[in-house]
This record gives structure tokens, C-alpha cells and sequence, in this order.
């Protein structure tokens, strides 16, 4: 654990920490949709401040007559927390061997902190320079559609214009909750199931995408969409009273579309 995260501070047991650390991945897991299609670069640790983008802004002037200069150009990462509270009493159970430890605030947060990771890298965040893959694709994002059945016609779209702008596959899909819900409640003529279906169009993952709106196919072949990360989501303590422990989970980011059009985005 990072020494800012406070953790040896807190009235929490190793048999607590752990179950609370079990219970955290148990939750981020599912929805952390972003990182399972774009490349992740990391964790570089708490201390890592920016990403390079590898340019340079020149300056207007420089220290000494006859020599001109240049700034390096970075993207700062932001910093993401989603506090929660567990009761000191639950903690207390657990120790004696309680199975249904009321953990809800933490799953609240886990799944807090997933969609704002997600929306930052799909739809962007620009309070902290974050331009989101369907903003940053060049091509036009148009409606998915609310009959499931007309998906494969658009997805197919998808894919043969990213081919056609030489961007190779395979593809992956990050889909919004009502149209994932959509997708695999779905049954073709046939009875293939629709997400079987827009698998083979892909050749890649479809991924439930809480904070999507509509959905987003990019390229797989990597080295488009990096998901650069300082300290990866851990738990961290802020401070406890008689009743509750208060805790947190924290992430540091950054996000850089390389390839803006590697990818298509279509509306809700």
C-alpha cells in the first residue's frame, strides 16, 4: 500500500483489509469497461504527474540572445476519488466471522468511480484536457438505433469503414447499459443470439459499458487509445469516529487518442 493512502491508520483488522480489498475488485471488475479495450499504460505510481505527447511548443523567447527554445508538451493526470463509509460494528462482525457484512457504500463507490473512468476515456473530461474517443473520432457518430435487430446492419458499417481507412482489426465494442441489455436479450432468426452475431462481425470483445451513451467500435490492434495511469484504484483511509470508518478509492490518469479514427462512435 502507497504511504499516502494512510491504510495503518485505520481501525481495520488484516482480515478487514481484506476482505474490503476482495470486495472492491469484485466490484470494479465488471464495469471497468474503458481499460478492457484500450491500451493501459501502467501503474506508474502516485508520483507519476503527466504523459509525454512527444511535442514541443516553441517559445517566444529564451534565456541568452541566439538561442531559441521549446517547451515539451504533457498532459497532466487527473486525480479521481469516490468516498464511502463502513460501520465500525460491520467491521467488528466481520472479525468474529460474519459473512454479510453491509458493504454497500463500497460497492456504490466502486461502481462510481468505474463510470467516471469510463465516460472520461469513451466521451472525454474537459476540465482536465481529456479529449474522449467518440469525441475525438473524425467520423460522424450516428444512432445506434432502439431495434436491436438493426445493430449487425450498423456495426457491420463500422467495420468496413475503419477497413477502408486501412485501420486493421480485430475490433472491440464498448456498448451502453440499455443497449447491452438489448444485445443479449436478443435472438436472431435462427435463434443465433445477437451477440454471438456482432462477435463474428468484430472478430472481438463486447463490453457492458456503465457511463456510455450509445456505443463506441475501435480497433484492437493497439497502440491507439492509451489509457496512461499514475496509481492504479486503491483504497485509501480519511478518518474514523465512534460509529464509521471513512475511506476512499483514488485512481490518477491520463488519456491520449493517438489515432483518433481507429474508432467509431454511435449515439444513444
Amino acid at each position: 500500500m502507497t504511504d499516502h493512502l494512510l491504510c495503518s491508520l485505520a481501525p481495520i483488522s488484516d482480515a478487514g483489509w481484506r476482505t474490503i480489498d476482495d470486495e472492491a475488485k469484485q466490484r470494479l471488475t465488471p464495469a471497468l469497461a474503458a481499460r478492457k479495450l484500450v491500451d493501459f499504460s501502467g501503474p506508474h505510481g502516485w508520483e507519476h504527474s503527466a504523459t509525454n505527447l512527444g511535442r514541443i511548443v516553441e517559445l517566444p523567447s529564451s534565456p541568452h540572445k541566439g538561442v531559441t527554445a521549446a517547451q515539451r508538451r504533457v498532459l497532466s493526470l487527473a486525480e479521481v476519488r469516490a468516498d464511502f463509509t463502513i460501520s465500525r460494528g460491520e467491521l467488528r462482525d466481520l472479525d468474529r466471522g460474519a459473512l454479510d457484512v453491509d458493504l454497500d457504500s463500497l460497492d456504490d463507490a466502486a461502481y462510481r468511480i468505474a463510470v467516471a473512468e469510463n465516460v472520461a476515456v469513451m466521451h472525454g473530461w474537459a476540465d482536465a484536457a481529456i479529449t474522449g474517443i467518440a469525441d475525438a473520432s473524425p467520423h460522424e457518430a450516428k444512432p445506434l438505433g432502439e431495434d436491436p435487430s438493426s445493430y449487425p446492419r450498423a456495426i457491420a458499417g463500422a467495420v468496413e469503414l475503419l477497413l477502408r481507412g486501412g485501420i486493421g482489426g480485430p475490433y472491440g465494442m464498448a456498448l451502453g447499459r440499455e443497449q447491452y441489455r438489448l444485445v443479449v436479450e436478443t435472438a436472431e432468426h435462427g435463434g443465433q443470439l445477437l451477440l454471438d452475431h456482432l462477435r463474428k462481425i468484430l472478430d472481438g470483445p463486447i463490453v457492458w459499458a456503465p457511463g456510455v451513451h450509445g456505443a463506441v467500435v475501435l480497433s484492437q490492434r493497439g497502440g491507439d487509445f492509451i489509457l496512461d495511469c499514475g496509481q492504479d484504484l486503491s483504497i485509501g483511509y480519511e478518518r474514523h469516529d465512534e460509529e464509521n470508518v471513512h475511506l476512499y478509492i483514488e485512481e490518477s490518469f491520463a488519456f491520449v487518442a493517438a489515432t483518433p479514427d481507429a474508432a467509431v462512435a454511435f449515439t444513444a
